[in-house]
């Protein structure tokens, strides 16, 4: 697969599409599935990208395909759901076919990708942060009907502001204050937020139904990149939040978490490293599309001259760049696959994982990370040297959105943070930390 300022307060549009149940996530049908969705987004994705809207109609093709109810946890844990594995028909993907999904969206446009990472990772909220792991095969509903989710578990950077608080009230809890939403602000069928509880301190996974009266959400798609993840702020007024919609909750000692919670955060990160990759795949492959269509350079008489001269985007240098490109992000995919075995592995053993084995997985995560943001943005930046009018606004390939959103993603951790880490743990043993902040 080589190939906010200003921010309006809106409230969350009606549906345009119905809900689809998936595929069986272990049928063959599903890379068919995600082809087609993943050619419809390429088709216009330019067009969309220089509009900046709200991702209403992009949504409404993942409904039409069933990627939303798809892009759910298996049933039980550890393998593809059928129908069968749980009394509610509940069919989710595990983590070798869902990112893949993801991938191939994400070369396709990558403000999609992050949206259905995001919703993927925040399906599994009940699972991290819940008493039980998900073996019996109980789901929230919200996650069981394939609603599409938006928000973040993570806490808030301090400086950002207070963040969001519940506060106990009769049998439930009422959440206020405001929050930053990376993905789905407008779009999402419900938010699964962290807020810390004004009563024990703990940070509470609730999940909210955006359509409640006291909840504004802003969007902010007049962004560098990534334009179209539906992204904003979202404020919550007074909202109510039944004892049955807490998902779960992490201690406020961060040495009290267990090893399985703590996988939320690593889980996050590592879907957006997929993004991140797709993105270079797409970029590296419409690059190749331009090339071939170069005519080839004129005959020479030097050495090795002809050999190239009568091929298609024949001159050398371009084949040597062409080839650093495909073997950095060849490079960059196998330590992705890697951090996903061991990501996956680590759900398959669910409570039972101990801080040791989470270590071990944090480190290649990290290692996914570091080595995905580089490569993506250098691919991104060559392919701009590469081909001839690439940023073209007549007609052109406008191949700067994909260095623009790799720059966009990326930019929300530091490759000097995570090398920091795998140093540490490789020298000294230590364990990477544990956040709440991915």
């Amino acid at each position: 697969m080589l190939e906010v300022a200003g921010a309006v307060p809106t409230k969350p549009v009606v549906r345009t599409a119905a809900l689809r149940k998936p595929p069986v996530a272990d049928d063959a049908m599903w890379p068919r599935v995600t082809r087609e969705v993943a050619d419809d987004l390429a088709a216009d994705a330019i067009a969309r990208d220089r509009a900046g809207k709200p991702p209403y109609d992009e949504v409404a093709r993942l409904r039409e395909a069933g990627l939303p109810a798809l892009l759910t946890p298996p049933a039980p844990l550890g393998r593809a759901g059928t129908a069968s594995d749980a009394g509610d028909g509940h069919s989710g993907a595990d983590w070798r076919t869902a990112t893949a999904v993801i991938r191939e969206i994400s070369a396709a446009d990558g403000s999609i990708g992050e949206l259905i990472a995001r919703h993927y990772v925040l399906s599994w909220s009940s699972r991290f942060f819940g008493a039980s792991d998900g073996t019996a095969g109980h789901e929230d509903p919200a996650v069981a009907d394939g609603l599409l989710l938006g928000g973040g578990t993570d806490l808030p950077d301090p400086e950002s502001g207070p963040g969001l608080t519940l506060s106990p009230a009769g049998p439930g809890h009422v959440l206020n204050g405001r929050r930053t939403v990376a993905a789905g602000v407008t779009v999402a069928d419900r938010l699964v937020v962290g807020a810390t509880s004004t009563h024990t301190g703990e940070l509470l996974i609730a999940l909210v139904n955006p359509a409640h009266p006291g909840v504004l959400a802003g969007t902010d798609n007049d962004r560098l990149g990534q334009r179209l993840t539906g992204a904003g702020s979202v404020d919550f007024d007074n909202v109510p939040v039944e004892a049955g919609h807490i998902l779960g909750a992490t201690p406020r000692d961060e040495h009290a978490v267990p090893a399985f919670t703590a996988l939320a955060p690593l889980a996050l990160r590592l879907v957006l490293s997929h993004v991140a990759l797709g993105i270079a795949e797409g970029a590296l492959g419409e690059a190749r599309d331009v090339s071939r269509a170069v005519a080839p350079a004129t005959r020479s008489e030097a050495a090795g001259a002809t050999t190239y001269a009568v091929r298609p985007s024949g001159d050398p240098y371009l084949l040597l760049a062409y080839g650093e490109l495909a073997t950095a992000a060849h490079t960059a995919a196998a330590v992705v696959e890697r951090a996903t075995d061991a990501l996956e592995q680590g759900l398959v053993t669910g409570r039972d994982l101990g801080m040791d084995e989470r270590a071990e997985i944090a480190v290649l995560v990290a290692a996914a990370e570091a080595v995905t943001s580089r490569s993506a943005v250098d691919i991104t930046t060559r392919i701009l040297e590469l081909t001839e009018a690439a940023t073209s606004f007549d007609g052109g390939p406008a191949l700067d959105r994909f260095w623009r959103n790799a720059r966009a993603l990326t930019a929300q951790s530091s490759p000097t943070h995570r090398l920091r880490d795998i140093g540490d743990h490789y020298l000294n043993g230590t364990h990477p930390p544990f956040t709440a902040r991915s």
